[in-house]
This record gives structure tokens, C-alpha cells and sequence, in this order.
């Protein structure tokens, strides 16, 4: 397998983005703001996840939740997969009537799941989400029970441990403002540590360090702006980049397509479609 290809399909229903990939591409540690449900055609990967290093092959499930650090690499010459990220209210809605009006479960407990009849309800999703006539009812009755089949599968993984309240100060702190220009002496002060500890902690606490956090939060700000019809110079300068090439370096690195591609489905939904009511590389 030696094609590197992305492509985002168009997608019928407003708050969900639809990916198909044949790579061999390895992909740094990221985070993405929806929760991920995909399915694996070809091919095997290896990626950390929330719950540690997983592994997965063809016919596996492979989800990711909001802000859940991962990245990805192939075992072999390459893999594809196809999946459908899911803006977080989506879920959290869906969540809710799956627990019969208890809050519900707000993350998906699997990085890999192995289930042939999930695996089969997710092709028929994506299938209808992706048709060039959808059927609504269709999709919505599909979904519920995808995130339903998802959220209830059970093991013996314990939950990711809490975020220190120190380290909680300094990622708010880029939270806050990720266009702002900020220094290690900064995320010290505002955490109470030294900077050496809370570079270690927060790499530890996160996954990811300070400087590569802030660039995951201004390509989140940049992919959203984007969304919403943003002309792509105007995102990279709104997102706190030096220019597109630099915007478009990073978005690559992160999700694997340009920001030109990702673009391309949004914009032509948003010319046929009424306003909007309302996703692991």
C-alpha cells in the first residue's frame, strides 16, 4: 500500500465530518475537538491512546474522544480507514437518551473496538451519511445506535487519571487566550512550579508539552474558523500563525489533509444546504 490520500467526503448531516484515508503516514501526537468513530478497511496500526498503546487491524473499531491525545503509525506498508467525527453536543444529546434521561457516559471507553456487528452499523452510517440522497431518518436512527453500541462496551481499562489542579492553571492559561504569546516563566507563575516542573508535569499530565498544546489549540481555532466559511489566509492570521503555509504545515501534521481539502466539502454543503439545526488518525 503505498498511496498517501485523504479525502473529506460531503456530509448530509450538519455537525458530523465525514474522512477517508490510504496512507502510510505517520501522525505526530494530536488531539482532535470530536469524538472520532472509525473503522479500518486495510491494513494495521499502532497509536497511543487515553488507555495506553493499542493496536488495530481491518474490520476494528478505532474511536477517539474530544482532546484525547493520539497519534498514529502503520504496521507494515500502510492501512485505510474510514471515520466520523462528531461535534461534542451531538453526542452528549445522544448520551442522554441512551441513559433515559441520566447525564449518560460523556466518553467513548474503547480506542479499539472489536465487533463485527458494530463494525457493520458503522459502514451503513457512514454510507448513508456520505449518500448524495440521505435519508434522515436513516441516519439519525444509524447513529443513535452506533454511539449507543460504542458507549456500552465494557472492559477491564480504569479511567484517565485527573489533571493536577497546577497544571489545570497553566493549560487554562493557553485555553484562555491561544493567540496570546506566552513562556515557560509564565506557565510557572501561574501554576506555582518552576518552569522545569511544570514543563515535565505538563507533558506528563497532557501528553503533550506546553508549545505543542498551544499549537493543537490555534489549529483547533484555525479548523473552526474554517468551517464557517473563513477564507484561509484570514484563518491563519485569526489563529495565531505566521501566514497559511505556516497554518497549513501544521494542519497537515495533525490531521493528515490541507486545510485547502478540508475545506472543499464544508463549502459546498453550506451552498446546498438550508442553516444548520447541529468524527482516529
Amino acid at each position: 500500500m503505498a498511496k498517501n490520500q485523504f479525502r473529506m467526503l460531503r456530509s448530509a448531516l450538519a455537525g458530523v465530518e465525514a474522512v477517508e484515508a490510504e496512507t502510510h503516514h505517520s501522525f505526530s501526537r494530536h488531539t482532535h475537538e470530536q469524538f472520532g468513530i472509525g473503522l479500518v478497511s486495510a491494513g494495521a496500526q499502532k497509536s497511543l491512546s487515553g488507555r495506553g498503546m493499542v493496536e488495530a487491524a481491518a474490520g476494528d473499531i478505532i474511536t477517539v474522544n474530544p482532546n484525547e491525545v493520539h497519534d498514529g503509525a502503520p504496521i507494515g506498508a500502510g492501512r485505510s480507514w474510514r471515520i466520523l467525527y462528531f461535534d461534542p453536543e451531538i453526542v452528549a444529546g445522544l448520551s442522554r437518551d441512551i441513559g433515559a434521561g441520566e447525564a449518560g457516559r460523556q466518553e467513548i471507553p474503547h480506542p479499539v473496538i472489536r465487533n463485527g456487528a458494530i463494525a457493520a452499523r458503522f459502514e451503513m452510517l457512514f454510507g448513508a451519511v456520505t449518500a448524495s440522497a440521505a435519508d434522515g431518518l436513516l441516519s439519525e436512527q444509524l447513529l443513535l445506535q452506533l454511539v449507543a453500541d460504542v458507549m456500552r462496551e465494557r472492559g477491564d481499562r480504569g479511567e484517565r487519571p485527573p489533571v493536577p489542579a497546577s497544571i489545570r492553571a497553566a493549560r487554562d492559561l493557553i485555553d484562555d487566550d491561544p493567540l496570546a504569546a506566552v513562556s515557560l516563566a509564565d506557565l510557572a507563575r501561574e501554576s506555582g512550579l518552576s518552569r522545569f516542573q511544570v514543563l515535565r508535569g505538563f507533558a506528563r499530565a497532557t501528553g503533550l508539552t506546553p508549545h505543542a498544546y498551544l499549537l493543537q489549540a490555534r489549529i483547533h481555532r484555525a479548523r473552526r474558523l474554517i468551517a464557517e466559511g473563513t477564507p484561509l489566509a484570514e484563518a491563519a492570521l485569526a489563529s495565531g500563525f505566521a501566514d497559511q503555509s505556516h497554518m497549513t504545515r501544521v494542519f497537515v501534521r495533525k490531521y493528515g489533509l490541507s486545510p485547502r481539502l478540508y475545506a472543499g466539502p464544508l463549502s459546498e454543503r453550506g451552498r446546498r444546504a438550508s442553516p444548520p439545526g447541529s468524527p482516529r488518525s
